[in-house]
């Protein structure tokens, strides 16, 4: 069975890449993603934060509640937890570069057009085999446009062009036109979209009337809203499209591969339920396709984006009006009024 894929123009064992987690700190960890059949991995982010200290750049982001730690289980640890410099990150990438055959795709989450430049030039020199954009931006600026908010995603990637490895930006859904943001970002250079960045959402202390962190990790469920975008955008940009998010299951899998997707990433479903899940999701896929006589993926890639299905309009508008119809209520909730 061929599960091969390509993503950012690198060719895959199969579509299966665990995502940026805390699991990837570990370079033990990384070694046994790849004997399970991983064929890449994302690392955690090195946040620019980490590295610049500056009081008023600090006050900003803690003031405006960025959130700005997808990976990490707390909101802004104290300053004496911070890297001090991005040296033992860069010194941990090449490390897991020496330990696994599987590609290293490094990840980077800057706050100014510098830092990113800047980084991401050190983060090359490692020898990974490409870079994650985290881009991970709360649009909580009043005064700031939408177009100006994407106007600062297509800088930043116009401005890592002249890297010699693949980049790839991983996003949040929140965009008034995302088909054309993605269109835009192709344009740009991105070589591969990630979608979506999952913003954790602060709760609420009652007791100590503190704002706290309340990560929670993701449900299938959540797989739906990634699975519509590259079902639409599959066809329509040229840059190679990830899906992640909610996927748990080699069902999930198969879904988005349909959809569209070159690769489908993983990391609450490892993080619950270990590593080993990535070889039985991979034996759950060969045994579907068996079963569906595919001899690979690339057979059924975008079988279902909205491009190839005969109702492209399930994908928007009128699949909505369908739901609703659609929706039976328990008995229950019938005469509950």
């Amino acid at each position: 069975m061929d599960l091969s894929t390509t993503y950012m123009g690198m060719k895959l064992k199969n579509p299966i890449v665990p995502s940026a987690s805390p699991l990837s700190k570990d370079i033990g960890n990384i070694k046994r993603m790849e004997d399970a059949g991983a064929a890449a991995v994302v690392m955690y982010s090195l946040f620019e934060e980490q590295i610049v200290h500056e009081s008023m750049e600090m006050f900003y982001h803690t003031m405006h509640g960025t959130e700005s730690f997808p990976e990490a289980l707390s909101y802004f640890p104290e300053l004496d937890n911070y890297n001090h410099g991005p040296e033992e990150y860069l010194e941990h990438l090449r490390k897991a570069r020496e330990a696994v055959d599987i590609p290293v795709i490094a990840s980077l989450n800057g706050s100014s057009l510098g830092g990113w430049l800047k980084y991401a030039k050190k983060i090359e020199q490692t020898g990974v085999d490409g870079l994650e954009l985290n881009m991970y931006y709360v649009a909580a600026d009043p005064d700031k446009s939408a177009e100006e908010l994407e106007n600062q995603y297509v800088a930043v990637v116009k401005s890592l062009q002249d890297l010699n490895i693949p980049l790839a930006v991983k996003l949040s859904p929140f965009f008034t036109s995302f088909a054309h943001f993605a269109r835009r970002l192709d344009d740009a250079g991105a070589d591969g979209l990630v979608l979506f960045n999952r913003f954790y959402q602060p709760d609420i202390n009652l007791e100590t009337l503190e704002v706290t962190p309340n990560v929670v990790l993701s449900s299938p469920s959540e797989m739906r809203l990634p699975l519509r975008w590259i079902a639409i955008l599959h066809g329509h940009v040229k840059t190679s499209l990830a899906a992640t998010g909610g996927i748990h299951t080699a069902e999930d899998a198969l879904k988005m591969i349909m959809a569209g997707a070159d690769v489908t990433m993983l990391c609450s479903v490892l993080l619950k339920y270990g590593i080993d899940q990535i070889a039985e999701i991979l034996k759950r896929l060969e045994w579907w396709l068996s079963e569906h006589e595919y001899e690979s993926l690339q057979q059924m890639r975008g079988s279902m984006s909205q491009k190839s299905y005969e109702n492209p309009a399930a994908f928007e508008r009128a699949n909505y009006m369908k739901a609703l119809a659609g929706y039976v209520l328990t008995e229950d909730l019938k005469y509950h009024n």
